[in-house]
């Protein structure tokens, strides 16, 4: 596929930019670099190639997933200049 000075300027014209002649041949010969680097990848034969998220097959090494504090909410709750209900109040911020 090869990208004419007519896409070019509708793509300018949907993007709302204003280009000149000089910009549109330079815009369009990158344009068709583009859609020829594209064809090329397509051109690759990827059947029987799994998908992978990272190209080294490694995993992830976690932490344990165990509680190492305890509930403290009541202390927090305590100390609070106002609470209702078991929740912070705050003053408003958005009338």
């Amino acid at each position: 596929m090869s990208i004419t000075h007519e896409h070019v300027k509708r793509v300018a014209q949907l993007a709302q930019l204003e280009i000149s002649a000089d910009e549109n041949e330079t815009i369009r010969a990158q344009l068709d670099d583009i859609i020829g680097l594209i064809e090329q990848l397509q051109a690759v034969d990827t059947h029987g190639v799994e998908p992978m998220a990272h190209v080294l097959d490694l995993g992830q090494r976690l932490r344990p997933d165990i509680v190492t504090e305890s509930n403290r909410r009541e202390d927090f709750l305590a100390i609070a200049p106002q609470t209702e209900a078991g929740l912070f109040i705050v003053p408003k911020v958005i009338e």
